[in-house]
């Protein structure tokens, strides 16, 4: 039994060893817009590529389902935990945020060998896909119940340029959650349902959010889609916008929940959002809520969910 017939995807399958996390933007660039893709990849065709996760303390070599707007971990590879690690150490000093790697040819000849074609069962975990909720209720109090005693904050709201320095500055002064930067953080908002099933309001900053959001995209896409939703006056309004960097970390929570720093009310389908903030020198930057923190991709790459607020 073949790894594909082992996961119920059939046995035409194509595995892409020339694929790695650092390639997939450029390939799936189009994603939610109308850009050209790179490759001649369809929006129904599917490829497969191994890489391996060293966001845990344990690295996991993993088999990723990638296609146009779609992407998803179809299992786990037990592989012997010292080839995995080594195969870590060899890509060298890394950046903080990048914690995805490609696999190497020793990992690579082990699958052939072991995995592929003559699979074995017990060196591989298929991962399920959960259904993915809707919003449902959200668990919060009314727009209409009774408040009590807050301390308002207005936060900068609209863009800016950023250093990292900067964005250390601004998590200290405001004393918000960056499980990073500032694990301890204690600012708390108060948010509210109000009433329409599609948004919420932190009482405590002002700030109307979406509950769901965008799927991911290029920035530029997402300026489109941010257009789209004004001209149809999303839940009654035309002044939605971009999240100040501000504003998106006083969403963040101390713990988890669905496996997001995030409170549940909010779509667990968007665990990192664009911020109206541009890096200096270079780079656009962005809000975390996997993994509890800001951080910045290369603006040669860009892309990312969407929550937008008023």
């Amino acid at each position: 039994m073949g790894l594909f017939t082992l996961l119920k995807l059939g046995n035409q399958h194509v595995i892409d060893w020339e694929m790695s996390p650092e390639y997939t933007f450029g390939t799936f660039e189009s994603w939610g817009g109308k850009e050209q893709v790179r490759s001649n990849i369809s929006r129904k065709e599917r490829i497969y590529y191994f890489f391996i996760d060293a966001w845990d303390e344990t690295p996991r070599l993993c088999l990723m389902e990638r296609g146009v707007k779609h992407a998803r971990v179809v299992a786990e590879i037990l592989a012997p935990p010292e080839m995995v690690r080594k195969c870590v150490d060899d890509q060298g000093k890394v950046a903080l945020f990048e914690r995805t790697h490609g696999i190497n040819e020793e990992v690579k000849e082990w699958l052939l060998e072991n995995i592929i074609e003559t699979c074995d069962e017990t060196k591989v975990v298929p991962i399920i896909q959960e259904e993915k909720p809707g919003l449902g209720e959200s668990g919060l109090p009314g727009v209409d119940e009774p408040l009590p005693e807050l301390q308002r904050i207005s936060l900068p709201s609209g863009p800016a340029e950023m250093s990292e320095e900067d964005v250390v500055a601004l998590v200290k002064k405001y004393n918000f959650t960056d499980h990073e930067r500032n694990p301890e953080g204690s600012f708390s908002n108060y948010l509210v349902d109000n009433g329409d099933g599609q948004t919420v309001t932190d009482q405590v900053t002002g700030v109307m959010w979406q509950r769901g959001g965008a799927d991911i995209m290029s920035h530029r896409s997402m300026r489109r889609e941010l257009e789209k939703l004004n001209a149809e006056k999303f839940a009654g309004y035309d002044d939605w916008r971009f999240p100040s960097m501000a504003e998106a970390l006083s969403l963040m929570e101390q713990e988890k929940n669905r496996d997001l720093f995030l409170h549940p009310c909010f779509s667990s389908e968007q665990p990192f959002i664009f911020v109206d903030a541009i890096r200096k020198p270079g780079g656009y930057w962005f809000v975390d809520f996997k993994h509890g923190r800001a951080f910045w991709s290369s603006g040669t790459i860009p892309g990312g969910f969407g929550r937008f607020c008023r």
